[in-house]
């Protein structure tokens, strides 16, 4: 007998080593290592019984596929919905998910509404991204003002939205009501070109008695430049409980009131611009 086939005529020694290697963790090459057994049979006899070291184990190619699988048939998918999506067989689907409740069956009505509703949706994204194409498109044409072209846009917003003088009622004023950040910026910048001095600005939030009076002057405060206490009194707008408002949420902020002190002479000559740009496009149809 040699020295080698004596030391593995110890089988029972070297089981109770190898079992508490197994036990400690180690994989079969490591044991094999550890305890010089080259021969594979009787290493896998020395083991036998004991779980081998999850570190060990190798995963399972579809085992990702069959959890995705039970996932989507949790989800209510069919067999055919699920092959559609992972590209496995419908057999191999079966095997993985037939202990799973099948999906109800849906209403052909209700699914024609499904499938209606989510080609809307597509058409909807479609028209928007389409939409911010042609905005930035009209943005990028305009491009710098020179103070001549602020001057008439001013004159034409201030015109559009601001007080104006009545023949029944002499108000030469110069107050400006809007709700849109962008044209309230707008009119602040026609204003500097104006010369207007800040100290002649007075503001005024103009608000629903539902919202919130405070968080609207605190953002139109930092808007414009100043700070919450420089502001006059709210105005409160009572609703009629009738009526539905739209304007409301959290990006609700009512309107801003830009009223400039001693206005009698750049009302006129606000009135005036807007009486030359009239005449300008009158004298256009005319030729």
């Amino acid at each position: 007998m040699t020295p080698e086939t004596s030391r593995y005529a110890d089988f029972d020694g070297l089981r109770t080593q190898a079992v508490a290697l197994r036990r400690q963790g180690l994989s079969l090459r490591q044991i094999r290592d550890r305890l010089q057994v080259y021969n594979h049979d009787l290493l896998h006899r020395l083991v036998n019984g004991e779980q081998p070291p999850e570190w060990t184990k190798r995963p399972r190619a579809k085992d990702d596929l069959r959890a995705r699988a039970r996932e989507l048939r949790m989800e209510g998918k069919t067999y055919d919905q699920i092959q559609l999506e992972l590209g496995c067989s419908k057999s191999s689907i079966s095997l993985w998910v037939r202990d799973l409740p099948k999906p109800e069956r849906r209403d052909p009505a209700g699914q024609a509404k499904i499938a209606a509703r989510k080609r809307w949706e597509h058409e909807l994204a479609v028209r928007d991204v389409e939409r911010r194409k042609t905005k930035q498109a009209a943005s990028a044409e305009i491009g710098a003002l020179s103070e001549r072209e602020l001057l008439l846009a001013g004159a034409a917003l201030y015109w559009a939205e601001g007080a104006k003088d009545k023949p029944y009622a002499r108000r030469e004023n110069v107050q400006f009501v809007n709700s849109d950040p962008g044209v309230i910026q707008v009119y602040l910048a026609w204003l500097r070109l104006l010369e207007v001095e800040p100290e002649r600005l007075a503001f005024r939030v103009m608000i629903h008695a539902t919202a919130d009076a405070e968080d609207a002057q605190r953002y139109w405060a930092e808007l414009v430049g100043i700070e919450p206490s420089a502001f006059q009194k709210t105005t409160i707008k009572t609703h009629n409980p009738k009526t539905i408002r739209k304007n409301v949420g959290p990006d609700y902020r009512g309107c801003l009131v830009i009223r400039v002190s001693q206005g009698a002479e750049l009302y006129r000559r606000i009135e005036g611009w807007w009486c030359g740009i009239v005449g300008a496009v009158d004298s256009i149809n005319r030729a």
